[in-house]
């Protein structure tokens, strides 16, 4: 662990700060590998948007992303009041018009919402018929669990419930929750939501986030290993679903 924690990086601000915010953002922006995997995060959202009714396109949670720059059209938002994103409020307290949305995007985000179930209620809402929630999380696989559980400072309970405890913007979560939902409680959310479909649930790259060290460590390798630890990831997933650290998760509204 000694190793490992020479390669951390050493914030100014707290997790709750906007500040700090900051400093994740310099760090997906400086660091080419992991923007690059960004960048084809961010395509999964806007390659979707052809196939979208019209109306506005909001990502949550934007956080320190550049979604903005690849696709002006998307409303970038967050809880916490941050200069580069277009609006400030929470998941929960959606504030747009009913079916005034065509697209929900999200990374990373879910997994922090108190109540997914007031977000899922209130998304419903706002969506237009054939609207979209697409989200990347943190996969509950044998590899995921295994690296979430521990080597990542958030909680990861695959035996937990619908809500999370608020203790902040980026402090209160379960990495766990997505699985949970779609998955494990399948048949609950199909009565809950009976609006909503969950069209895909894609697990996927198992390592280029790791290795590319996320915004809490430096890079672990080299940048021009990018394709080939994209190759690998491909490989990997080929091989068994199991090896995954990422999902990404389709829901549209019928």
């Amino acid at each position: 662990m000694s190793i490992l924690n020479s390669f951390k990086y050493d914030f100014k601000y707290d997790l709750a700060s906007p500040k700090r915010t900051l400093e994740h953002r310099d760090i997906i922006l400086s660091k080419k590998f992991l923007k690059n995997l960004y960048e084809e995060w961010y395509h999964v959202f806007i390659n979707e948007i052809p196939h979208l009714p019209s109306g506005k396109l909001v990502e949550l949670g934007s956080g320190g992303g550049f979604l903005k720059q690849l696709e002006p059209l998307v409303i970038t938002s967050d809880v916490i009041q941050l200069s580069w994103t277009d609006m400030t409020f929470s998941a929960m307290e959606m504030p747009f018009e009913e079916e005034e949305l065509a697209g929900i995007f999200m990374i990373d985000t879910f997994h922090h919402i108190p109540s997914v179930e007031i977000f899922l209620s209130n998304a419903s809402k706002v969506l237009k018929k054939g609207g979209e929630i697409i989200m990347i999380e943190p996969a509950n696989s044998s590899w995921g669990r295994f690296i979430y559980k521990n080597f990542h400072h958030e909680p990861f309970d695959e035996n937990g419930g619908w809500h999370i405890t608020e203790s902040g913007p980026l402090t209160g979560a379960n990495g766990a929750l997505p699985w949970i939902v779609f998955e494990r409680d399948r048949k609950r959310f199909d009565k809950l939501f009976p609006e909503l479909n969950v069209v895909s649930i894609r697990y996927h790259t198992p390592l280029r986030y790791l290795v590319s060290g996320g915004v809490s460590f430096r890079q672990f390798v080299p940048e021009f290993s990018y394709g080939f630890f994209t190759w690998l990831d491909k490989l990997l997933c080929a091989m068994s679903l199991n090896f995954s650290m990422f999902v990404s998760i389709k829901i549209k509204k019928k």
